[in-house]
């Protein structure tokens, strides 16, 4: 099922990621780049939910959509960090932590998998709230300015992307103790 809309929704949140990249290399002021990549990845983000909706829905879900939804957030969230990286928005530890997590569980779930496992390392709520913490992070710190003239997009994006790397670690954590029983029933 490669070409279902909620495929072609999630091809299109990978398609994106280098034009919210690309938006800060526009010869435009500071304060556009960060608007009009604020807007394209809360509009990308959106889709995230509207693809698992709509694959429910229309009853359109497959083991391909499966794969390739968690691919697209993975790489969505570390292009996005990588660029508030550069831009002094985010620090380099946080992004590591944050990127490194992401790697690391996408390995293990790979491996559980192989092993016949996968059950014990399914999604859990704490990697869901995880994911939310970061999807709400990154905007404000694209966005790097004032809302409404008093909410400091720097400042609390600031906030909650060290929430989100503190969840990072927890979740980490979850995953890999849930794992721990078939790890070492496998080691022996």
């Amino acid at each position: 099922m490669f070409f279902t809309i909620p495929t072609l929704l999630t091809w299109a949140r990978i398609v994106a990621i280098p034009l919210i990249v690309g938006v800060f290399y526009l010869p435009v002021d500071p304060a556009t780049r960060n608007l009009v990549a604020t807007v394209l990845f809360v509009v990308v983000a959106l889709t995230d939910w509207l693809d698992g909706y709509l694959a429910r829905r229309l009853n359109q879900s497959s083991a391909f959509g499966a794969f390739l939804d968690p691919v697209a957030d993975k790489f969505l969230v570390c292009a996005s960090l990588l660029i508030l990286v550069q831009m002094d928005r985010v620090n380099a530890l946080i992004a590591l932590v944050i990127i490194g997590r992401e790697i690391a569980i996408s390995a293990l779930r790979e491996w559980m998998a192989q092993i016949g496992a996968s059950r014990s390392v399914a999604v859990h709520m704490i990697g869901k709230l995880k994911t939310t913490v970061q999807m709400i992070a990154i905007p404000f710190l694209l966005f790097d300015g004032e809302l409404f003239g008093v909410v400091s997009t720097r400042l609390w994006g600031t906030v909650l992307i060290l929430g989100a790397a503190v969840l990072t670690i927890w979740s980490m954590v979850y995953y890999l103790r849930k794992a721990l029983p078939e790890i070492r029933a496998k080691a022996r």
